[in-house]
């Protein structure tokens, strides 16, 4: 159990602590929540806190600051620990995965909260909390007058601003991953450590998991690789070699999140197989689905696409299947509320994109996953090699 500081901190510190702690709820929710926590949601935040630093946090404690920061007036002022701030700190920081004793032997400094604290001293001024009005108010007219030079200046550079990120995977340390970006959600330790069997591929699993749940099962994909998406409008592209879906439920592709706790909404572009056809007898499909939801407790998902590319019986006995799908790719263009899905096949790497879909999907993404998985069934875990990831933002004035 993490020891409290033996003094509370200065105004200035708990205003830096607020910030953190909505930070932090904005990485697992996508949102700062203006509002208490649930049971349900410290819990969940708490898990994913674990899951991404190895380091535990109590859910009743997430509780009691979420009321607090909601409504101030209703309760006593929290006090976390330094320990509880460095957790937060090494969550919203993407901070390599320790645990309890790791920490107290190598960082019991805890430098992931100073390295928080010290960036916000550098844009929090202590004159809100001393009160001096005078240089109060030149400050925020200071203030104010960055902020109009700053809005004046993307407003006139936003058609040449271009935000571009690729990947090759070339190394999948886990530090220089975190370093370009990437974080994990739901690590299974056992396939995760298999993710560089190949030199210069992003090796995942189909392993067993949805992004939405259904009435047995909650939701959620093991080895989930996720990065935010930094502009409003992008086009993505990811590659994968030699994946050849080959039993129920079976894919892999790419999901766009509102949050990173499957709450909201959703968008998923994917490679797979289908043989469920609602007791009709139809043969089985390798298959490009695209498929929508609207969030958590607004029904079902909706089907956009079903682009079937191969019927697997009728080319068992040929190399049709095989030769295709050495090389596929996925891509997903969004400008404004309209999105385009594409794909692309064949025995070379420059294979031309065609469209699968065009949908208007009112969705902001804020998290862009490459996944790999079989849904709840038993079918056999394949691996799922992705060589390439590309996103790069556009003007959303085009």
């Amino acid at each position: 159990m993490a020891v409290r500081v033996s003094v509370t901190m200065d105004d200035f510190e708990f205003l830096i602590f607020i910030e953190l702690f909505r930070d932090t709820l904005i990485k697992c929710f996508g949102s700062s929540m203006e509002r208490p926590l649930t049971e349900t949601e410290s819990r969940m935040l708490c898990k994913d806190i674990l899951d991404q630093t190895g380091l535990s946090v109590g859910w009743k404690s997430v509780k009691n600051y979420s009321i607090f920061i909601a409504a101030p007036e209703s309760g006593k002022k929290e006090n976390p620990s330094v320990a509880t701030l460095d957790t937060f700190s090494r969550y919203v920081l993407n901070a390599p995965y320790t645990n309890e004793l790791q920490r107290k032997k190598e960082e019991d400094h805890h430098p992931y909260w100073f390295l928080y604290r010290d960036h916000y001293n550098k844009n929090v001024s202590k004159k809100v909390v001393r009160r001096r009005p005078q240089r109060l108010i030149i400050s925020l007219a200071g203030l104010i007058l960055l902020a109009i030079i700053v809005m004046l200046f993307f407003k006139f550079s936003a058609k040449t601003l271009d935000i571009s990120f690729s990947d090759n995977f070339s190394n999948l340390n886990n530090a220089d991953m975190r370093s370009r970006g990437w974080f994990v959600k739901s690590e299974d330790t056992i396939w995760w450590k298999k993710r560089n069997e190949i030199p210069g591929r992003l090796t995942l699993f189909t392993l067993r998991g949805d992004n939405w749940p259904d009435q047995r099962f909650i939701a959620g994909i093991p080895n989930l690789v996720l990065r935010s998406i930094p502009s409003d409008c992008f086009t993505a592209e990811v590659h994968l070699e030699d994946f050849i879906p080959g039993a129920e439920w079976q894919q892999a592709g790419v999901l766009l999140m509102e949050d990173t706790s499957f709450r909201g909404k959703s968008i998923r572009l994917s490679l797979g197989y289908n043989d469920y056809f609602g007791g009709m007898k139809k043969p089985s499909e390798i298959l490009v689905q695209c498929i929508t939801s609207i969030g958590e407790g607004f029904g079902k998902p909706e089907e956009i696409a079903h682009k079937v590319l191969f019927y697997p019986d009728s080319a068992r006995n040929s190399s049709l299947i095989t030769d295709n799908l050495k090389n596929s790719a996925l891509r997903i263009e969004k400008q404004g509320n309209k999105f385009r899905f594409l794909y692309a096949g064949g025995t070379t790497e420059n294979g031309a994109f065609k469209e699968v879909v065009s949908q208007e999907f009112d969705m902001k993404p804020k998290y862009i996953g490459l996944f790999a998985i079989k849904g709840f069934t038993d079918s056999k875990i394949v691996p799922v090699r992705f060589k390439f990831f590309r996103l790069t933002g556009s003007d959303c004035s085009n």
